[in-house]
């Protein structure tokens, strides 16, 4: 029989994790002032970290925190505080990504449930199982996984899996990308991405300066920076039949409509799934729902054919 998956959604703040939780998420996952990849994402002080926890756990929801920068060693200062501030206030896990993070977890939170996240860039079983053999209970696949290699996964892995399902798709391998670095001097792996790849562009040709030609795109796809927004609503039944754990919506930095609205599409498709699995379709109504938020063009991303490369 297949587990209802966890709907994970997304609160860049108080007021959308609210929203997310009261229009059907399971869990949202959220970032402090520090150590997060989302630094320009509102985030929460530690006050608002211990209402937050109490707002979800008092509605028997889950709050997961993230610590999933790659830090340089001054980043790690104030760090072991923090992480046993997040134990305290019973974050219900955190996301992590970097190794030497994920053993001071171990070490000093050993109770706590650890999750990796995507930015690990997990593509394979044997991966998958490294990271439970260290102690992690849940790891978030990469970006670029295919169906097929999914449901691979899920055969010779017992560990929680996570995969996204609707969202912003960096252009870079799982988000490790360095145009912010070289554009505007803000790392995009310590939490300040300038999101660089959503610039407008166009070619300029050496001896022509002021002459802009623009980027255009055909039915192969573009040539540069490509950046589309996730949707695997029109997939959801084989996302489901999959056997993740848990499915997870992008969005920190999006509005408080765009944590309500999609948290609801997929509450409905998720629920209606299981309500009668055999004559499950996606209904138009959730489509149209997610037309509605502020959004680039949907693709599927990786999902019916693998990552070349």
């Amino acid at each position: 029989m297949i587990k209802k998956p966890e709907l994970l959604a997304p609160a860049g703040n108080l007021e959308k994790l609210k929203m997310a939780v009261l229009y059907g998420a399971d869990a949202v996952y959220l970032g402090g002032k520090s150590f997060g990849l989302r630094a320009f994402g509102g985030n929460f002080s530690r006050e608002e970290l211990k209402e937050a926890m109490d707002f979800a756990h008092a509605r028997g929801k889950k709050v997961y925190v993230t610590v999933n920068i790659f830090p340089h060693n001054g980043d790690l200062e104030g760090l072991p505080d923090y992480l046993q501030y997040l134990q305290s206030i019973q974050a219900d896990a955190l996301l992590v990504a970097d190794l030497g993070v994920f053993m001071m977890c171990r070490k000093l939170i050993p109770d706590m449930e650890l999750h990796i996240s995507t930015q690990a860039n997990n593509t394979n079983w044997a991966s998958v199982n490294a990271w439970k053999e260290l102690g992690a209970s849940r790891v978030v696949l990469a970006r670029e996984m295919s169906l097929a290699e999914i449901r691979e996964i899920r055969s010779k892995c017992d560990v929680d899996l996570e995969m996204f399902m609707h969202g912003a798709m960096c252009i870079s391998y799982s988000g490790r990308c360095l145009l912010s670095n070289y554009f505007t001097g803000r790392d995009s792996n310590r939490g300040s991405c300038a999101q660089s790849c959503r610039w407008k562009y166009a070619l300029v040709e050496e001896t022509r300066p002021g002459k802009y030609f623009p980027i255009e795109e055909d039915e192969r796809g573009t040539y540069i920076m490509n950046s589309k927004d996730m949707c695997l609503m029109p997939n959801i039944r084989d996302v489901i039949e999959s056997g993740v754990d848990s499915l997870k919506i992008e969005g920190r930095m999006k509005s408080v409509h765009y944590a309500a609205s999609v948290t609801k599409a997929y509450r409905l498709a998720i629920d209606s799934y299981f309500e009668d699995p055999e004559h499950f379709e996606v209904r138009q109504e959730w489509m149209d729902e997610l037309e509605k938020v502020s959004h680039r063009a949907y693709t599927t991303g990786f999902l019916l054919s693998p990552a070349d490369g």
